[in-house]
């Protein structure tokens, strides 16, 4: 980082523009939302300037910046069309130890002014330390089009109440009062937002009920997360989450929030689903905002069932929001179908974790030429599951796209077929979760062969 983000006292402090025409007048216009005394200095001054001066905005000096003028200024802008101006000005600040900037120079500079999300009070700078201006403005406008106009309003009025507001506990409750009291997007007065804290402060309860969001993370991309999974990372007191979920999602989780992780690894060490179960209901218990994390979607072979019953008898409220499972993102990053019309009229979610559990499917249908399946955590059992297959008639020659750390930035796609599988993951070394897409072969784009490479074909 080699610039330090600050916000910089300006009221009723002095801010000195040298340069009349539309470089100064570009800063000019965000320099008008402070509440500084601005000044400018020019030989020659737009008549836009000008305007300003007469509505008393800013005063305007018709003349060249002296190092008298400087003098006790806050901060200075070289904004002069003439860089010979600019140089003498840069001159005069460093003499007089008055922060400079030049406009649209970095060197020489020792500020530069970010692009501002203006939500008075609130205020959102952006900075790319001068590497990328247009990447600014287009996350500026993104935060403007996401954040709401009567944010600031909000912000104003809030301010006033939050010593009325500290008759609250200390903690959840009032963290809740006043984030409940900032999704008020409808408020558009003063009188209007004054009334909802009056109200919201009567309705003051001293213990609340905790309460359990399952909530799907994905296959690992934060992107592919839903807009309501988002607002529930945000709000979570506690995160309790598996171990397949991604960093990225959990840089998502407030920073208050305690993360809990409650791994469970196929063949290796493990948490027992009755202490997670006990976990959940002791956290919502004591009053928290409970958000069990889970890889994928929650209700696709993520125990959700178990969990949702331990809740229900321990009368603990809970919702659950969906999110996208593995295979359907491998599909899209395939960019092919699961399901076309002449080639298969089903769809099937299996799991091969328990390997006992293959007996109880119809493998004859499965192995009918045109079926397409989803498998998860199928790696291991990859040899049972071709041989049930071959021996129920299925075609050796059977495409089989093995998918690993599907949405990250090190998805690994393996082309195979039904005789080779097992050798291909083995020669893979895939180092994630893998998802198996039976009767589904990759374009050749995204054809990796694992066998060739390892023969250096």
């Amino acid at each position: 980082m080699k610039y330090f983000p600050i916000f910089l006292h300006v009221e009723d402090q002095r801010i000195i523009v040298a340069g009349g025409g539309e470089t100064a007048i570009a800063k000019l216009r965000l320099l008008l939302k402070t509440e500084a005394r601005i000044e400018v200095y020019s030989s020659e001054i737009d008549s836009q300037i000008m305007e300003w001066t007469n509505l008393g905005k800013l005063s305007a000096f018709e003349r060249s910046l002296s190092p008298e003028d400087i003098k006790g200024a806050r901060a200075i802008y070289a904004a002069d069309e003439a860089v010979e101006i600019n140089h003498q000005v840069v001159d005069m600040a460093k003499a007089a130890g008055v922060l400079l900037n030049i406009v649209d120079v970095l060197d020489g500079s020792e500020f530069i002014t970010p692009a501002i999300v203006d939500r008075d009070p609130l205020t959102i700078a952006i900075g790319t330390e001068g590497a990328a201006p247009m990447l600014a403005r287009k996350v500026k406008a993104q935060i403007e089009e996401t954040l709401p106009q009567n944010t600031g309003l909000l912000a104003r009025v809030g301010r006033g109440f939050r010593t009325a507001a500290e008759a609250l506990p200390f903690g959840r409750p009032r963290r809740k009062f006043w984030a409940n009291y900032y999704e008020q997007d409808h408020i558009q007065d003063v009188n209007e937002a004054q009334a909802f804290l009056d109200a919201a402060l009567a309705r003051n309860v001293e213990h609340e009920d905790g309460r359990v969001s399952f909530v799907g993370a994905g296959p690992g991309d934060p992107e592919l997360l839903t807009l309501k999974a988002r607002k529930r990372l945000h709000e979570a007191d506690v995160i309790i989450y598996d171990r397949l979920v991604s960093p990225e999602v959990l840089e998502l989780a407030r920073r208050e929030a305690q993360l809990i992780e409650v791994g469970k690894k196929g063949y290796g060490p493990s948490w027992k689903q009755g202490d997670i179960n006990a976990l959940l209901v002791e956290h919502a218990q004591n009053g928290d905002h409970v958000v069990r994390l889970k890889s994928g979607d929650p209700s696709i072979y993520g125990r959700l069932d178990e969990e949702v019953e331990a809740l229900r008898l321990a009368s603990i409220n809970f919702e659950v929001v969906p999110g996208v499972t593995s295979a359907l993102a491998a599909a899209a990053s395939l960019e092919q179908s699961l399901t076309r019309r002449g080639r298969n009229s089903e769809l099937r979610f299996l799991t091969g974790r328990d390997v006992e559990g293959f007996a109880d499917h119809d493998w004859k249908a499965l192995a009918a030429e045109g079926q397409t399946a989803a498998i998860y955590m199928g790696a291991r059992a990859s040899s049972f599951l071709s041989g049930r297959l071959l021996m129920h008639g299925a075609d050796s020659a059977t495409p089989i796209t093995a998918m690993a750390n599907v949405s990250r930035i090190n998805e690994q796609v393996i082309a195979s077929n039904l005789a080779d599988l097992s050798e291909d993951l083995e020669n893979a070394k895939c180092d994630g979760p893998i998802v198996l897409l039976f009767g589904i072969s990759p374009h050749k784009a995204h054809h990796i062969n694992f066998k060739e490479a390892v023969n250096g074909a």
